[in-house]
């Protein structure tokens, strides 16, 4: 088994994301020195070249010149004189005619070897006994005259040698520095990767509290440190949720099916005649009625929340909802002593699911109903206002704390001034996933008494979006 392990670790090792990001690291370290050696190389070395071959052309040509101006003698004469006055000894001069005899110049011979067509190339000359390499041009003058210049390139092609042996030592120095480099920008870049990959390990172990560290760098690492963070955040508040929706549903639902059992295990045991169980059945039947209506209201939070219903959007006229709403409830705050008033704008068009925002209103009317004690006062408001419409429903109850107002929109959240009233605290729940899914939202206030519920929903034109093309609607909602 410890024989299979090195086999194992080496192709893990190479398929690692670090081993790539150091790898493009050492490439791309090794490119850039690379580049910087060539352009050293092209502005010393090169340079020379380039140098000698621009005075060897300014030679020849000064040559030819001379040649039209002053004939075979001035050449001569012009040969001689470059000769005496090359201080470096480092110029080479043959001046020849037809028949390849030296006319003047300071090598005893036309070089053999050279082709006479060719006009330039290095080739070897031995001078004061040694052989040094030497850069030509040669052309020829009208009469058959043959001439060659050149420079001696000796010292130049030393100064080479010693360039390319510092290349070469700063080439293996990059590659050194370049595997170096290679290795930190793995481990940071394992060190940070290790850091998500232990967090998440955490989190997948149950520890909910584990976060990514933030180095305060402010860089990528930071930004994608800081967004699992959010997420897990947001995983953590999600979990919490569920947890406490559990709790509330295992004590809110505890008492109506006790209750049911009861009254069924009571009817079994002392009822009478048939009426009697009759009756403890229809009442154990409302209990579970009861419960059965807390799950379909948390089924219809979950569906809107989902935005399932997305796809029902339409022209909703917001203004005749709420006032059939209005003509509705005014009806029965009559019959129960309270007043309702109606200020309701017209022509409030907005997209959305028509049925959810009729139920989301008609939410925050009852709340308003079951809260306001008789001679109390409820009030509809709606208006349009910067492209959004908003909806206000008034009551003069016991309202709710400020302190209780944040939460008062979760799942089951019942303040304590709801303690003593029928409910399941589902209610403002359900608004404010109806306000979310349309793009809104629901704000609490203090009427001064009682509380005030404000629906802020986009709005949309009439003229921009007419009901009569429901597929474009759709479209535009989508």
């Amino acid at each position: 088994m410890s024989g299979s392990g090195p086999r194992l670790l080496r192709p893990r090792f190479f398929r690692s994301a670090g081993f790539r990001f150091g790898l493009f690291y050492a490439g791309l370290f090794s490119l850039s020195a690379a580049a910087l050696a060539g352009f050293l190389w092209w502005s010393t070395a090169g340079l020379l070249q380039r140098q000698t071959t621009d005075s060897l052309g300014q030679d020849g040509d000064s040559l030819v010149e001379i040649y039209f101006q002053a004939g075979l003698p001035g050449v001569v004469a012009a040969i001689k004189d470059r000769i005496a006055g090359n201080v470096d000894d480092d110029s080479l001069y043959i001046l020849t005619d037809p028949n390849m005899k030296v006319l003047a110049g300071n090598v005893n011979a036309w070089p053999p070897e050279w082709p006479m067509d060719q006009e330039w190339g290095r080739l070897q000359v031995q001078r004061d006994g040694l052989n040094v390499d030497v850069q030509v041009r040669a052309f020829d003058l009208p009469g058959g005259l043959h001439v060659m210049v050149g420079r001696d390139v000796s010292v130049r092609q030393q100064l080479g040698r010693l360039m390319e042996e510092a290349l070469l030592w700063a080439a293996a120095i990059a590659i050194v520095l370049g595997t170096v480099g290679a290795l930190v920008v793995r481990g940071v870049f394992r060190s940070t990767i290790a850091d998500v990959a232990a967090t998440a390990r955490a989190i997948g172990g149950g520890d909910l509290t584990r976060r990514v560290h933030v180095y305060g760098q402010d860089d990528e690492f930071d930004l994608l440190a800081m967004t699992i963070n959010d997420m897990l955040d947001r995983i953590g508040h999600l979990m919490e949720g569920v947890k406490q929706v559990s709790n509330a549903i295992a004590h809110d639902l505890r008492t109506p099916i006790a209750r049911a059992r009861t009254r069924l295990e009571d009817a079994a045991i002392h009822a009478k005649d048939e009426a009697d169980l009759r009756a403890a059945v229809e009442r154990a039947m409302a209990d579970l009625d009861g419960v059965v209506g807390v799950f379909q209201a948390l089924l219809r939070i979950s569906e809107i929340e989902a935005g399932a219903r997305r796809s029902h959007f339409a022209d909703v006229d917001l203004s005749e909802v709420l006032n059939s709403l209005a003509e509705l409830y005014e009806a029965v705050a009559e019959e129960r002593g309270i007043a309702m008033s109606a200020d309701i704008a017209e022509n409030l068009h907005l997209m959305g699911d028509r049925d959810m925002l009729q139920q989301a209103v008609a939410n925050l009317l009852d709340n308003a109903l079951k809260f306001s004690p008789a001679g109390g006062k409820i009030g509809i408001r709606a208006w349009r206002e910067a492209g959004q419409a908003g909806i206000e429903i008034s009551d003069n109850g016991p309202g709710i704390p400020e302190a209780e107002r944040a939460r008062a929109t979760e799942r089951f959240f019942r303040g304590e001034t709801a303690r003593s009233t029928p409910g399941s605290g589902l209610g403002l729940a359900l608004v404010q996933a109806v306000a979310q899914l349309h793009g809104g939202d629901v704000v609490l206030g203090d009427a001064m008494p009682g509380l005030r519920a404000t629906l802020m929903l986009p709005a949309i034109s009439e003229a921009i979006l007419p009901p009569s093309s429901p597929a474009l609607l759709r479209s535009e909602a989508a």
